[in-house]
């Protein structure tokens, strides 16, 4: 049975990286006003922070890939809007 919460959190965690921003933030707030508000055992606490851990990374994620794709864009003299050729995360993992 102690398998069973292992393999969870393993398919729990393929399924949470092609969550939605909006969604993972919804579970993690979930998550952190589940360990405020309750006196749970600490496997749950456990349990429910490395989730939590787990949401929080995707969030940063997909918030800095938001924000490089905003710092790409930049407007021309005329107005227009172009984007800017990407650093790729080859040279960014380099430094």
């Amino acid at each position: 049975m102690s398998n069973a919460p292992k393999n969870a959190g393993q398919n729990n965690a393929a399924k949470t990286g092609d969550l939605p921003f909006e969604e993972a933030l919804k579970k993690l707030e979930a998550i952190v006003e589940a360990m405020e508000s309750t006196d749970l055992p600490l496997e749950s606490l456990l349990v429910k922070y490395e989730e939590g851990t787990r949401l929080a990374g995707i969030c940063q994620d997909k918030l800095g890939r938001a924000e490089l794709k905003i710092q790409q864009l930049e407007q021309n003299a005329a107005g227009a809007v172009k984007l800017k050729p990407m650093q790729t995360e080859m040279s960014e993992e380099s430094l």
